[in-house]
């Protein structure tokens, strides 16, 4: 049933009844302009008025509403959307005011800036009419300081008394003062609905005159956020150069917007703000992830190391050292997240403003200072961190492994926080094929496999470095693969696969899932191995044509919306098509890369956090999923992934040598990409239509090239 209610500007309109209350709000139409760690979020048409719309300092909303409207006529918005990660601007007609023929006359414009604890607007009214015009334009704007759980959760919070100002107004909790302040001022202010208030304009436009408002809003925090803003220079720099033409325009058009959004999402350490990192994404993850910054920053090595540097050093300062079992810390162990002030999501689940449930997180950052070793970070910076990653060894053996069965395993030891801590960390994303769920302790197949790859990389740091324990972290390895092997293949009517996890009784989890695509690459498969997990993720019920579902089509559960039960999520697809490319399965890779492409149109090259999973079988284009974080570190970052598959880079700085095998880049070419680096080193790669690939800006000597498909069959053919 619908109902006619009176709307924010004044003017008449349809809509649904509201929403229950405390539900968690969409954000599929929803515009985030964002400078770390300050956010605007609104409605396609700008108005920041409902929901999750806001302007954000960190964790806090410090605006709740901001709407310009004109009284007395219908305000019909006709075009709106970012311009970058940190504008937008928005188009508003004013319907009937100097029109003398059915065109439109008069148009309101927003043009939005973000930046760190700021956002300015300015506001036009232009007339293209013939006639003069009189205007009311109307500010409303209000301010509830909601922490950010409290949006997400959906539960409402009451805005903050105003305080009229000359010039505008101002809100104070004590702890965060949020002041908009306009110019010219307005002709007059007044308290509005509920705790909202108005900045009233008159205004006389005549025959093709502007008139234009400046606001800023601007937000002074006597506590501080978690983390400080990057730099503006430091933002520039992170894909600085980065540049990439291809025969796919799609593919080249998903690049630019992910690395233009990923200097957004770039935050520093304030105790040393020249190490910077990725904020996991927009809004509900706008701070430091163990798993999700150093996921996102080895996906970057290409485009440069001091990325990965910045959040090894940002992590290592708050490496676990003591054993606290009410925020999961342990010695050696790298942390989940940090927040302002903690998490409160009701029903019992809360987490403490520095939480370490993770169980992936201490791997990955061995592995990620491993690879930016072998892409030129400098050897006294990796040889600082050496104690670190032995600290997140000893972990791995002696914590990770609780219980002694020579597993990574994970239970939330405080019964407050995360149930599941892999990257799958909702509730129900663990489960048997039959949709039973799994029991903790919970032991995950990719978890193995960062811990397998861990090892071996601490083993070649090791020994590079002249430390001893090389040996035993390679026979650790060894141990685990053999272990793995016999406890984790299951099979079904289609053969054998690994299943997603080990539950409490030690019995594998035998759902389908997309974890299998972390195993490769990583040494755990052998060769017959990692070519049916291969097979298994080419299937329709795991390959929906947009990318990998989380959870096989078909199994219990499985729902093309769910979180972590048959969703797309664009990292754990470019995962596994490295893995893939790693593992020489290209035709796979090709497929799976593709899908993200296509996905990526959808979304105007931004791609969220996850999508829907119901796959080209049925949709032309994937559904959002409607709470998605966009942009989303990880998912920008799975751009460069695709590129670093496409052309097979791999590097050994500390042997001087780049390898090329771009056997993946049928359907990209003729491609070049630019602004990558080696160390202190640019390169560019150029395949021509051919398939013959060029490397230049390095020494010579340095890069072996092999060439592409395309220039191999030409090159037989020639032979034969």
């Amino acid at each position: 049933m619908e109902t006619t209610v009176k709307t924010h500007d004044g003017t008449g309109a349809t809509s649904a009844p509201p929403a229950p209350a405390e539900l968690q709000p969409f954000l599929h139409d929803a515009c985030i302009t964002l400078c770390a760690p300050g956010m605007a979020v609104s409605r396609a048409d700008g108005q920041i008025s409902e929901g999750p719309d806001g302007f954000y300092h960190g964790d806090r909303r410090a605006l709740s509403m901001l709407v310009a409207f004109a009284e007395d006529v219908p305000n019909a918005p006709i075009s709106g959307g970012p311009d970058s990660a940190d504008r937008a601007s928005f188009r508003t007609v004013l319907r009937g005011l100097a029109e003398h023929s059915p065109d439109p006359a008069v148009t309101l414009e927003r043009r939005r800036t973000v930046e760190p604890g700021e956002l300015r607007e300015t506001i036009t009214l232009h007339n293209a009419g013939l006639t003069s015009v009189p205007i009311r334009l109307t500010l409303r704007a209000a301010s509830d300081f909601a922490p950010l759980e409290a949006v997400k959760s959906g539960r409402p919070v009451p805005d903050s008394a105003p305080r009229i100002e000359t010039d505008g107004l101002a809100w104070s909790d004590g702890e965060l003062t949020a002041r908009l302040v306009c110019a010219p001022a307005p002709d007059a202010a007044v308290h509005g609905p509920a705790e909202a208030a108005e900045l009233r304009y008159s205004v006389e436009l005549g025959p093709g005159e502007r008139w234009q408002t400046e606001l800023r809003c601007t937000v002074d925090d006597s506590k501080g956020a978690a983390f400080s803003p990057a730099a503006p220079a430091a933002r520039a720099a992170l894909s600085s150069g980065a540049a990439l033409r291809t025969a796919d325009r799609g593919l080249d058009h998903w690049f630019a917007r992910s690395c233009e959004d990923l200097g957004s999402l770039l935050l520093a350490d304030p105790l040393e703000p020249a190490d910077t990192f990725l904020a996991a994404g927009a809004p509900w993850f706008l701070t430091l992830f163990g798993r999700d910054s150093v996921w996102a920053a080895r996906m970057l090595l290409p485009l440069g190391t001091g990325l990965a540097a910045g959040t090894l050093r940002t992590l290592a300062r708050r490496q676990g050292g003591k054993s606290d079992p009410a925020t999961e810390e342990q010695p050696g162990k790298i942390l989940h997240e940090i927040r302002r002030d903690g998490l409160e999501f009701g029903d019992g689940l809360s987490v403490p403003p520095c939480y370490y449930g993770t169980v992936d997180a201490t791997p990955l950052w061995v592995t990620l200072l491993h690879d930016a070793w072998r892409w030129g970070m400098p050897p006294e910076d990796v040889e600082l961190l050496l104690p670190h990653a032995e600290s997140a060894l000893k972990w791995m053996d002696e914590y990770g492994d609780a219980d002694g069965d020579g597993f990574l395993e994970y239970v939330d030891s405080t019964g407050r926080g995360l149930a599941n801590q892999g990257w799958k960390d909702s509730g129900d994303a663990v489960r048997r094929r039959d949709g039973t769920l799994a029991q903790p302790p919970v032991a995950l197949c990719e978890v193995q496999a960062y811990a397998h790859e861990a090892a071996l990389c601490a083993a070649e740091l090791l020994r590079a470095f002249s430390r001893p324990g090389a040996d035993r972290w390679e026979e650790w390895a060894q141990r685990l693969k053999l272990r793995f092997r016999e406890r984790f293949w299951v099979e079904d009517a289609d053969g054998p696969y690994p299943a997603i996890a080990l539950g409490r009784d030690k019995k594998p989890l035998d759902a389908l899932t997309s974890n299998i695509g972390h195993l490769l690459g990583t040494g755990l498969l052998d060769e017959e191995e990692s070519r049916l997990v291969a097979g298994r993720l080419a299937g329709p019920d795991l390959d929906c044509g947009f990318g990998l579902r989380t959870l096989a089509a078909g199994s219990g559960g499985f729902s093309p919306l769910g979180y972590h039960i048959g969703t797309v999520w664009p990292h754990d697809t470019a995962i596994a098509v490295h893995g893939l490319v790693r593992d020489g399965h290209h035709d796979v890779a090709r497929s799976l890369s593709a899908g993200l492409v296509r996905a990526s149109a959808s979304f105007d090259g931004r791609l969220p956090e996850l999508f829907a999973g119901h796959g080209t079988g049925t949709d032309t284009r994937p559904a959002p999923y409607p709470a998605a974080c966009r942009p989303q570190a990880w998912s920008a970052a799975s751009a460069v992934t695709v590129l670093q598959a496409a052309l097979g880079l791999s590097a050994d700085a500390p042997a001087g040598r780049l390898t090329v095998q771009p056997r993946m880049a049928a359907g990209y070419l003729p491609l070049r990409a630019s602004g990558l680096r080696l160390g202190e080193r640019e390169f560019e790669v150029t395949v021509d239509a051919g398939g013959t690939a060029r490397v230049t800006g390095l020494p010579e000597g340095v890069a072996t090239v092999e060439q592409a498909e395309e220039a191999q069959a030409a090159q037989g053919g020639e032979e034969s």
